[in-house]
């Protein structure tokens, strides 16, 4: 078995060059979709802003194998793999001279787990970070013991409740630490939403992303 079984697989992006445009967007799809079908959101936002967006693409279309409250170990080299994707990326573009406060994570599902992942292991200060339906990975009891400030990065968190794959309180869970870790959370449960997205976090990603990327 690969240790690094994400490594190959491409990375769509759409837009102007990141160092051109008003900021970027690293777009994060769910279990069993593609890098398309996230990126498909980007006109859905309706910027009316010069933004770059960059979709990495998971190995069979999942970037872990088993439920993001399972153990750590459970979803490895997977989970490892897909957290250096993403890493890659980022330290693609600040070497480029993107600084991180014009970068946006956004994902749904296993690509918002990932985005929330990511962030608490590398803070910065990111423009933001959307997760869409998901929440920081491992069993309930994981120590949120992540180094570093997030400080100035505008975090949104929208989920139905119930959902059928993330528990509110992860969601809840999330928002709590990154605001511990100096971010501007929003919260927000959907009663009776079924796991999708919905036009008011449309809305809200919209809000951040312009405030972010035109301040």
């Amino acid at each position: 078995m690969s240790t690094d079984p994400h490594a190959a697989s491409p990375i769509l992006t759409a837009g102007p060059a990141p160092e051109a445009a008003a900021g970027t967007i690293i777009m994060i799809h769910g279990r069993g979709a593609t890098a398309e079908s996230i990126l498909s959101l980007l006109p859905e936002l309706e910027l009316e802003i010069d933004v770059a967006a960059i979709a990495p693409q998971a190995a069979n279309n999942s970037w872990y194998p088993q439920s993001f409250l399972s153990a750590l170990e459970a979803n490895e080299p997977y989970l490892g793999s897909a957290l250096k994707k993403i890493e890659t990326i980022v330290s693609d573009l600040l070497s480029r001279g993107v600084a991180s406060s014009r970068i946006a994570l956004l994902g749904f599902s296993q690509g918002a787990c990932l985005s929330c992942e990511f962030a608490a292991r590398h803070a910065r200060e990111y423009a933001a970070v959307l997760a869409l339906s998901g929440g920081v990975i491992g069993p309930p009891g994981t120590p949120r013991d992540y180094a570093g400030s997030l400080g100035g990065t505008m975090a949104f968190l929208g989920c139905g409740d119930p959902d059928a794959h993330i528990p509110f309180a992860r969601v809840i869970e999330t928002g709590e630490l990154f605001t511990r870790m100096g971010a501007t959370a929003d919260v927000r449960r959907y009663p009776g939403m079924p796991h999708t997205i919905n036009h008011d976090e449309i809305d809200a990603c919209r809000v951040i992303l312009r405030k972010r990327f035109l301040g």
